[in-house]
């Protein structure tokens, strides 16, 4: 008998610490291997290499936009394009600088990384977008006569810099390898 109230007594003794609530978790994000097709289609005057998990999908009818989804992961690479001889490049590039300072009030900071392919006169800028951003990776590319070509990645997820790294240089080496592959006709 003595066991068992020293059992109770101590089961209810006071605990000054304060319940916290149960951290969050978050994904174990899971990445496919590498590997590349060479996407081209009727509607737009370029091509370009795109993972084997991504498919593209048409985002206007009566425009070549385009979405290259990655379900998987729950990402979205929006494209748009455009033509230089109704758009004059120097706005076009200006409305993606705008759309990328957009992001820097939430950003900790934005890397420009330049983009010169000479051989298939590829040229733009990739705006690496530091922080919790709707989108942290953004792009133009152009062969500054003809052609226009823009690119944003999301997620469908909150904002969190630190947990979407992973999936962001992942995704990124994909970006770089579209711009790279790029081909205007």
């Amino acid at each position: 008998m003595a066991f068992f109230l020293l059992i109770i007594c101590i089961a209810c003794e006071e605990d000054d610490a304060v319940p916290l609530p149960k951290p969050r978790g978050y994904y174990i994000l899971e990445f496919p291997n590498k590997s590349y097709r060479r996407w081209d289609t009727v509607f737009c005057p370029f091509s370009f290499e795109i993972p084997l998990y991504a498919r593209m999908e048409k985002k206007d009818t009566f425009q070549c936009w385009w979405n290259m989804a990655l379900p998987k992961n729950k990402a979205m690479l929006h494209l748009s394009y455009k033509t230089l001889t109704t758009h004059p490049l120097p706005q076009l590039i200006e409305d993606c600088r705008t759309l990328a300072i957009k992001h820097q009030i939430k950003a900790m900071g934005l890397e420009e990384i330049p983009v010169i392919i000479d051989s298939s006169k590829v040229y733009g800028l990739i705006y690496n977008i530091m922080g919790n951003t709707a989108s942290n990776l953004q792009f133009y590319i152009t062969d500054s006569v003809s052609h226009f070509l823009r690119g944003s990645l999301y997620f469908n997820a909150y904002p969190n810099y630190d947990s979407l790294l992973p999936a962001i240089q992942f995704f990124k080496e994909d970006i770089i390898r579209l711009i790279r592959t790029t081909r205007w006709k």
